[in-house]
């Protein structure tokens, strides 16, 4: 059965005379192929494994608003630049909570500081660049969006944000996706083996990874005003 496969995708042009497919095959996503490396008495050996790939698609409607807000500034003093970073974070949790929010629904996504300019560094003057990148998230409400916003726009924080739609629950839409992929690998599976006139036997492995699932969806973004 196995031989019968491979001689009959040969023919079809979809594997080459090594049982690798053509890369048009892999490139539109019909074959995955991974390398692993094995040891034998004569050194390491490279095997080559042909898997076949599933796809998966689904619409979500998207039931929350997540709000990535980035404070930065430039400041001569290390010490400075911290403390200047408290106050604003402080002072940020302070507009938002007018809305509703806690002060601990703000998170912080990454803190960087960093020197501004190595030239500083040869004249032995420092100047720290500060660049905060924070997210809240809420049930999708576009008025109490609109208000959120018109209030980051007009503070004297003049923050960089960025709007976005996400699900509340992503493990359910990642799963739901992985069945569906699952369900293509098979049915792909069987047209092969069908029309090469073999039988198709128990599935023996499925590798997935989410590195290509992306369930936020941006909508705007409103970059700070010029200034330092």
């Amino acid at each position: 059965g196995r031989n019968r496969l491979f001689e009959w995708l040969r023919k079809k042009e979809i594997l080459m005379k090594n049982n690798m497919p053509y890369q048009r095959y892999i490139e539109g996503g019909y074959f995955q192929v991974k390398e692993s490396v094995y040891e034998t008495p004569y050194g390491s050996k490279t095997q080559q494994t042909t898997y076949v790939t599933g796809k998966g698609q689904i619409k979500v409607k998207p039931d929350m608003t997540r709000i990535t807000v980035t404070l930065v500034g430039s400041y001569k003093d290390y010490g400075e630049t911290l403390r200047k970073s408290a106050q604003d974070t402080d002072q940020l949790k302070n507009i938002l909570s007018a809305f509703g929010f806690e002060r601990s629904d703000l998170k912080t996504l990454s803190f960087d500081v960093d020197i501004e300019n190595e030239s500083y560094r040869e004249k032995g003057v420092y100047k720290w660049r500060l660049r905060h990148i924070m997210k809240v998230e809420f049930e999708s409400d576009h008025e109490r969006l609109g208000n959120i916003l018109y209030a980051l726009a007009n503070c004297p924080l003049n923050p960089e944000f960025r709007v976005s739609y996400t699900v509340k629950d992503p493990e359910k839409a990642k799963n739901e996706l992985l069945g569906k992929a699952v369900k293509d690998a098979r049915e792909k599976a069987v047209v092969l083996t069908e029309a090469a006139g073999v039988m198709l036997k128990d599935m023996q492995s499925i590798d997935y990874s989410w590195g290509k699932v992306d369930l936020e969806v941006h909508a705007m973004s409103r970059a700070a005003a010029g200034g330092s």
